[in-house]
């Protein structure tokens, strides 16, 4: 496949950190992101990323600016979405959301709960703005990767079987029905999930 007959996709990254915002430490989530999804799709990529407190209004105008004004046809946000009183992301996505997608909160609470407990402490969320998809993801980079990509069986063949699927599977068939760019993924990261009827060929 050549890039070059590929559309390009411009994504948002939005890390959300009272600390990382303010150089406590440095921030790890718009890295992971970057690096999982240059991996993991072959589409040319443009990336706009914001990093951010943890300020409920901030929050949404980071998202409207990605959404309205950069046109981003996917956000990725990490961080802010535990049960502190700071954590704040879930309510500024929902905030700016035209429609809510709880398949994805659900199905990444099921990939956490694979190693902790306290997953069900999560409340991240997915929603649709215009036609942009919008999903927060965790925050430490072992986890993006786990909920992007799902879990795979220890053997069998050469990537290992699908234990758990990951949220990504499902993102450009999402992107395909709110009228985003056609995402094509690298199969050995993750296989994207289409009906026969939407798989377009080149």
């Amino acid at each position: 496949m050549t890039s070059n007959r590929l559309d390009t996709v411009r994504i948002g990254l939005l890390s959300v950190s009272d600390r990382a915002s303010t150089g406590v430490y440095e921030d790890k989530g718009i890295p992971a992101l970057k690096t999982w999804l240059s991996a993991a799709l072959l589409n040319p990529l443009e990336f706009v990323e914001v990093l951010i407190p943890d300020e409920q209004a901030l929050i949404e105008q980071a998202l409207i600016t990605m959404t309205d004004e950069h046109r981003c046809a996917l956000v990725c946000t990490t961080g802010g979405t535990g049960p502190a009183k700071r954590d704040v992301t879930p309510e500024a996505t929902l905030a700016v959301a035209d429609r809510v997608m709880p398949g994805f909160g659900e199905q990444m609470r099921q990939i956490s709960l694979q190693f902790v407990p306290t997953a069900i402490l999560s409340r991240q969320v997915a929603v649709i703005r215009g036609d942009t998809l919008i999903i927060n993801l965790p925050g430490q980079p072992k986890a993006i990767a786990e909920t992007l990509e799902g879990l795979k069986h220890a053997g069998g063949d050469a990537q290992g079987s699908t234990a758990v699927p990951g949220i990504f599977a499902a993102v450009p068939y999402c992107i395909d029905l709110i009228g985003g760019p056609y995402l094509e993924t690298r199969e050995e990261v993750i296989k994207a999930f289409r009906p026969k009827s939407a798989i377009r060929t080149r």
